[in-house]
């Protein structure tokens, strides 16, 4: 249910709002009453979010001294609670396992997962203090089944996936609730932002997978909205408002077609037999 109006906001801290899911869902919670602090990398991303009406706080996932800045700001504006916390924020990086050399393969891991893991260990000394608090991951499909030429962030959610219901598991009792939520494709600037890295760090032209690879840049230039089963961020916010509201969250909310159906047949399928509709399904290559 929404905050009562007579009631002290409940405070969130979303990563990742400089567009798509994180920005959709900073502004949502707040109109639902939430005191929302978002967070984003750039200056020009921070003052939009400010000129929006919401908190702006600057916050490098890469950066230690950064995550320890945005939460010590974050628990001064509200007297050292923190209700809940979305971890959104997270890049892709494409390209064939055997091209990702292991400084790329650091640099997704040190956003997508050490970033996110220590943010969350830095708030949890807050909400065992208060007794309570929400911690929603945002994973993806791909943190459910593996697909070609992604590599990097499967590898980045599978981890965040064990690592996040080992610590549901380890707060049993605590009064912190736990939940992941798995989207699929989602209208967002993810391709955008996944091309730049490709093409920061794929070495195209000496790789075995050149033919493959004039593919995956067509569909990384492409547009990101119009695909056959994605949706819009508010999707994603849909699940995320049940797993902080809700007296009963869940563990996991799915989000599109694409992720209930390699949920349904990971569970039923042999790996063979899933590697053989994982590779049909990307003969168009549409990256969730």
């Amino acid at each position: 249910m929404p905050v009562s109006p007579d009631a002290s906001p409940r405070s969130v801290l979303v990563t990742g709002c400089s567009s798509g899911i994180g920005h959709a869902a900073a502004h949502a919670l707040a109109r639902r009453g939430w005191r929302v602090f978002a967070t984003a990398r750039r200056e020009a991303d921070l003052a939009g979010l400010r000129d929006s009406g919401l908190t702006a706080v600057a916050l490098e996932l890469d950066d230690s001294a950064s995550i320890e800045a945005c939460v010590a700001t974050v628990l001064e504006a509200t007297g050292g609670r923190l209700d809940a916390l979305f971890n959104n924020a997270a890049y892709g990086q494409p390209g064939a396992v055997e091209d990702l050399g292991r400084e790329v393969l650091r640099a997704q891991l040190e956003t997508n997962l050490l970033g996110t893991h220590e943010l969350t260990c830095r708030v949890l000394p807050a909400m065992r203090r208060q007794g309570h608090g929400r911690i929603v991951q945002n994973s993806s499909v791909l943190g459910l089944a593996a697909l070609p030429y992604r590599g990097a962030y499967v590898c980045s959610k599978f981890a965040l996936e064990g690592l996040t219901d080992t610590l549901r598991l380890e707060l049993t009792g605590s009064g912190i609730q736990v939940s992941l939520i798995e989207p699929g494709p989602i209208a967002s600037r993810f391709r955008e932002n996944a091309y730049r890295a490709f093409k920061a760090h794929i070495d195209t032209a000496h790789s075995a997978h050149a033919d493959t690879y004039r593919a995956v840049e067509a569909r990384l230039a492409g547009d990101d909205s119009g695909g056959r089963f994605t949706l819009g961020a508010e999707a994603v916010v849909d699940k995320l408002v049940h797993a902080l509201e809700s007296p009963r969250p869940r563990a996991r909310y799915y989000v599109t077609l694409p992720t209930h159906l390699f949920g349904t047949l990971k569970r039923l399928l042999g790996t063979r037999a899933l590697d053989r509709v994982l590779l049909r399904s990307t003969r168009g290559e549409r990256q969730p």
